[in-house]
């Protein structure tokens, strides 16, 4: 078996044309363009690349952005008085705080001091709880993601035994409640899974989130299963690659998505769907 391709760059693509045709109508009839604001704290070098792609997104569909680009060492104080500041102002729909902040600033304190309908990370106590309710309002975006890429295989998700390895606040446990609500029947493998192997060979669905490089590998996947690589690894020569070990894994699957060019696309394309969401809310009818 050779896996077909789920294309995330191409299918992002499509989904910013329709982002796209959305703002104009919605300025065509006298609205504001959405407004999305990134907070960049410190200088490292993939937060950088990942808030270039976002932004240059953002210009490609018609929304207002603005990169509020602070120093590593920033007092918590001032990083809070910024969202409260962003919170406040109407233009702004959207509030992302680029991850992972410094060591001295509480990842979790600065995504709850975010109004959860300008959270278009997902990450929000709130969103995650809608989620789990399967109430849904704004959706973590690589688990939104991934869930597009699924419903383009054109498979019946219903009943399908998936595997997800990791268990991260952004990617794991949200992929898991996203694939429960599709009524998946769901494992979560983590560091402390016994015979890991034994139990991704008998998925239907697998979602790869762990962060180590060609980890997954070609014996251990079911024929014809669909695997989703949501890794990006740099090797040492600083290729990137993902989770799974593609050349292997693709002879088995049915569907696989490629690193780069799968989920990545997916993410910011669902970035984008939530900040014409979350303006959508802001400015009814």
């Amino acid at each position: 078996m050779s896996a077909q391709i789920l294309d995330g760059k191409a299918i992002a693509a499509d989904i910013r044309v329709g982002i796209k045709a959305q703002v104009e109508a919605m300025i065509a009839v006298g609205k504001r363009q959405p407004g999305l604001a990134v907070v960049l704290v410190g200088e490292d070098p993939a937060s950088q690349v990942y808030v270039r792609n976002k932004r240059a997104a953002c210009a490609e569909v018609g929304f207002y952005s603005e990169l509020h680009q602070l120093p590593s060492d920033i007092p918590v104080a001032r990083l809070l008085a910024l969202i409260d500041d962003l919170n406040a102002r109407e233009t702004i729909d959207g509030i992302l705080v680029q991850l992972p902040l410094p060591d001295h600033i509480d990842e979790e304190q600065v995504i709850e001091r975010i109004l959860p309908t300008k959270d278009v990370d997902g990450f929000h106590p709130y969103n995650v709880g809608r989620l789990t309710l399967r109430m849904p309002l704004l959706r973590p975006c690589t688990p939104k993601g991934v869930m597009t890429l699924l419903e383009r295989t054109g498979r019946q998700l219903e009943g399908l035994d998936a595997i997800i390895i990791g268990q991260s606040n952004i990617v794991g446990r949200p992929m898991a409640l996203e694939l429960l609500a599709a009524r998946c029947t769901i494992s979560i493998c983590h560091s402390r899974t016994r015979d890991l192997p034994g139990k991704i060979i008998a998925a239907d669905l697998v979602v790869a989130a762990v962060g180590r490089p060609h980890f997954v590998q070609g014996d251990w996947v079911k024929e014809g299963a669909i695997v989703i690589d949501v890794g990006i690894n740099r090797t040492a020569a600083g290729a990137l690659v993902g989770d799974v070990d593609f050349p292997a894994v693709a002879e088995r699957a049915a569907w696989i998505t490629p690193v780069p060019g799968g989920v990545g696309p997916m993410t910011i394309a669902s970035l984008l769907e939530n900040t014409l969401q979350a303006a959508r809310l802001h400015v009814p009818g």
